[in-house]
């Protein structure tokens, strides 16, 4: 069984997410890749370096995860391959390859659904040498840094998320919903405070862009304490920053972190990413 192997495993930071140094993903054996899943579940974040992939064998491996789940906005997923989205500010033939600056701004992917995202899986073509790292942040260790009494306070608090707010005013590429996307995408409502299926541990799960209020909270009250948990928890010590590398698979868990991209220069520098998403559970 599982159990039996053995995974060099180092944190990526104390206390949150791993490094497995031993693994190919291409020719690892069942044990192996059903520890990877447990390895992820446990740590909230998963890496794996210097991988080369086809995309028919990265998908084999997202699907170690879950179900795939599509994308909102089809016109950057990869030919042929609709669960892979690409992150890219090339060009090809005068047309824009893929979503360019996407995920800048901290939050968690899809959080605008009923049924949000397991995780976010992130696979490097090509990365620039400087600029354009991801960050993610802890929310379980930010929960626990607060006290008792701040945590009862939080643990009442419902969260209105809108993809239709989030789209219409966003800083950047504000986009007015056809009727078919708004009414594919209605509003939700979401914990606060987070637990996690696999052992309960809880998340200050506080993703922004998609906020709308806090129930029962008038803004810009409601809205302002979003923005203070979202530095509370954005902090140094609950942060990770991965700086890229070619080949590398980077997965992390969306029911008990933030994340975001960051920017580079685009005019010196390509970048080529694909993003895969497996389908998650709702928010309790």
């Amino acid at each position: 069984m599982s159990n039996q192997v053995q995974l060099d495993i180092k944190e990526l930071k104390p206390g949150f997410g791993a490094e497995v140094t031993n693994v190919d993903i291409t020719s690892a054996d069942d044990d192996t890749r059903t520890k990877l899943v447990e390895t992820f579940h446990k740590h909230g974040a998963l890496l794996l370096r210097d991988q080369n992939l086809t995309p028919r064998q990265l998908l084999d491996y997202l699907g170690l995860f879950g179900e795939p789940e599509g994308h909102t906005l089809q016109q950057y997923t990869l030919p042929d391959y609709p669960n892979i989205y690409l992150l890219s500010n090339k060009q090809e033939n005068g047309r824009q390859i893929g979503a360019h600056n996407d995920g800048v701004g901290w939050h968690t992917d899809y959080s605008y659904k009923e049924f949000p995202v397991q995780n976010t899986m992130l696979y490097a073509v090509e990365v620039p040498p400087e600029g354009s790292d991801t960050i993610i942040a802890d929310c379980c260790a930010a929960y626990n840094a607060l006290t008792t009494d701040r945590k009862e306070q939080l643990d009442k608090l419902i969260l209105h998320h809108s993809y239709k707010y989030f789209m219409e005013n966003r800083e950047y590429g504000r986009m007015k919903l056809s009727k078919e996307l708004e009414a594919e995408n209605p509003d939700v409502f979401h914990p606060l405070i987070r637990t996690h299926p696999a052992d309960g541990r809880k998340a200050l799960w506080i993703s922004t862009g998609t906020v709308k209020e806090i129930v029962g909270m008038d803004n810009p009250e409601g809205l302002d304490l979003i923005d203070e948990l979202v530095d509370f928890v954005t902090q140094d010590q609950f942060t990770y920053r991965h700086k890229w590398r070619v080949g590398d698979v980077l997965t992390w868990d969306n029911r008990c972190t933030l994340h975001t991209g960051t920017i580079y220069d685009d005019k010196k520098y390509d970048r080529l990413m694909y993003r895969m998403w497996i389908k998650g559970d709702k928010p309790f």
